[in-house]
């Protein structure tokens, strides 16, 4: 009770404001308090007072509770999950009912990171309507503090419908997924014109924040320069307000498909398939269990 007053006296604004007071308590021998959750306006606040976004997917609470725990700033469940975790080709075929589990598996595991659902192929584009009640069941059902939808303009108007509801929405341009089909793939697009206009329309129908996947790093920074709401490259270079990247191609545990633009910042599909040995060796060999495995 007496942390909540102390915070009020200081009219504590963004996240960095409450870590900064946090690590003096921490020095000053004060027991640590639990970390304000991370919301909206942080985000929107990030570029201002000089912070770089960082958001990863996942899709059950055991990776959320890693993810949230090791200080990511946004947690997405991403309609990725019918690549990296149903092993289809593509994410077309992820249903709506599929990602409101995935979301409330992913929120129990948060305490700290903002949650986005990925709103999947056929829930919004049909009319501003559906976007927004398969939107608010994202949020109602699954737990989710914010959504995620592709396109430019012509997702423009769904956006409004769903914000004017107070649900935010991250916007997403360039590279969609979800138009594999009319790309011929997954490929860098190069209309620089066109996914500009794509970015100033999802700002002006009130998304909070944009993914641009796979552009060309220059076209990435103009769009940065352009907007007023944070930018979050995936394959889009350096230059913009924050990265994203799908979990399991960062840690080495989807290698079905690669892309350019990932680093390998962990080899855990080498370490598990190492460890599954070695318990297949030791259950055939007899040595495990070990009398110190066994009740008595």
């Amino acid at each position: 009770m007496r942390f909540r007053i102390i915070v009020s006296r200081m009219e504590v604004t963004t996240l960095s404001d409450l870590e900064v007071r946090m690590s003096s308590s921490i020095a000053n021998g004060a027991a640590a308090p639990r970390e304000r959750p991370v919301q909206v306006p942080d985000f929107l606040a990030a570029r201002k007072r000089g912070h770089r976004l960082t958001v990863l997917t996942a899709y059950d609470y055991t990776f959320a509770k890693l993810l949230d725990e090791a200080g990511v700033d946004g947690i997405l469940v991403g309609d990725s999950l019918g690549m990296v975790f149903q092993g289809r080709d593509n994410s077309l075929a992820v249903t709506l009912d599929e990602m409101i589990y995935h979301t409330k598996a992913v929120v129990r595991g948060v305490r700290r990171s903002l949650v986005i659902a990925d709103m999947p192929f056929m829930t919004y584009q049909l009319h501003p309507q559906q976007a927004l009640e398969n939107a608010g069941r994202l949020v109602k059902e699954g737990g989710a503090q914010a959504v995620k939808l592709e396109g430019g303009r012509r997702t423009a108007a769904a956006i409004a419908a769903i914000t004017q509801a107070d649900i935010p929405v991250m916007a997403h341009v360039g590279m969609t997924p979800q138009s594999i089909h009319r790309f011929g793939g997954f490929r860098v697009q190069r209309d620089a014109e066109k996914i500009l206009e794509d970015a100033v329309a999802v700002e002006q129908a009130g998304a909070f924040a944009v993914v641009v996947e796979c552009v060309p790093s220059e076209l990435a920074a103009k769009i940065t320069e352009t907007l007023s709401i944070p930018t979050i490259g995936i394959g889009a270079g350096s230059q913009c307000d924050g990265q994203i990247l799908v979990t399991p191609d960062m840690i080495g545990l989807y290698g079905d498909f690669r892309p350019k633009f990932v680093k390998l910042f962990a080899s855990l599909g080498d370490q598990i398939r190492a460890a599954v040995q070695e318990y297949t060796r030791e259950v055939r060999s007899g040595s495990f269990p070990g009398t110190e495995h066994e009740y008595r």
